[in-house]
């Protein structure tokens, strides 16, 4: 299993660290600042969702890119309100996009899942449970979290998927061997339109397609969207204005799709 040199490197130094306290123990405000130091970028490393500091992050898809198109993609899915209209949204536009789903959520609604994937749809992997303490999980709840999301997926879409979103965007150094073990690439975005906490339509629509170019990975959520009064979600109103940006440019919309390795 391939190391980030990041995580290489923090290793180095902690190994370093016993000898240098026996051979200079009058060193040691020294070396224990090196070490928090250290920790620090770490936790730094896996608080920021677009750092490749903790392993590899797909932050643009070359694959769009080469194919004058921008990556659409929804978290937290699927709800039995929001999701299926966003679906319907997208099917009268002829845009197809990847859905982030919660394996939890999935299994619960399993006859919506399937149709995701029948509408030609992606789905990948957003961990089973999504838990908030996903950022300290062993490695063993690690593999069981991802592969019971892996197993609920594969279920609905004939393909387990290859691409995995950290809640949040937050990971810990463990996560990137997992992902291998679970044969999934880390995937997080070009630009978010933070529609789970903004009211305001326009200017989620604004954040996600202000210089927008071709690879372009853009974020929204067809889960945890109803806190406008109406009861209606902020992706719904957001994503037709988003849509007809994206046709303005002269872009098409696309899912993400299974590429090499490369520049994120």
């Amino acid at each position: 299993m391939s190391v980030a040199p990041f995580l290489k490197a923090s290793m180095v130094i902690h190994a370093a660290a016993i000898p240098a306290m026996a051979v200079a123990p009058h060193r040691w405000p020294v070396i224990a600042g090196v070490l928090v130091a250290d920790h620090a970028s770490v936790i730094a490393g896996g608080l920021l969702p677009r750092s490749t500091l903790l392993g590899p992050n797909l932050r643009r898809s070359a694959a769009a890119e080469a194919a004058g198109a921008v990556v659409l993609t929804f978290d937290d899915g699927p709800d039995p309100w929001v999701t299926p209209k966003i679906l319907d949204i997208l099917e009268t536009r002829g845009a197809f996009a990847t859905f982030f789903c919660i394996g939890e959520r999935a299994a619960r609604h399993r006859a919506l899942t399937a149709e995701i994937a029948a509408r030609g749809h992606r789905l990948e992997n957003h961990t089973y449970r999504h838990r908030s303490a996903f950022f300290f999980h062993a490695p063993a709840t690690l593999d069981r979290d991802l592969g019971r999301c892996q197993e609920e997926l594969a279920r609905a879409a004939g393909r387990p998927p290859s691409f995995f979103r950290a809640p949040a965007g937050i990971r810990s150094p463990l996560l990137e061997r997992a992902l291998t073990r679970a044969g999934l690439r880390l995937a997080s975005w070009t630009r978010r339109g933070f529609d789970t906490v903004s009211r305001d339509p326009s200017a989620v629509a604004s954040r996600l397609t202000r210089g927008l170019r071709a690879g372009d990975v853009i974020l929204l959520h067809d889960g945890a969207q109803r806190q406008r009064p109406a009861g209606e979600a902020v992706a719904l109103q957001a994503l037709p204005r988003v849509l007809d940006a994206i046709e303005a440019a002269g872009l098409r919309v696309s899912p993400l799709m299974d590429e090499a390795p490369g520049r994120a």
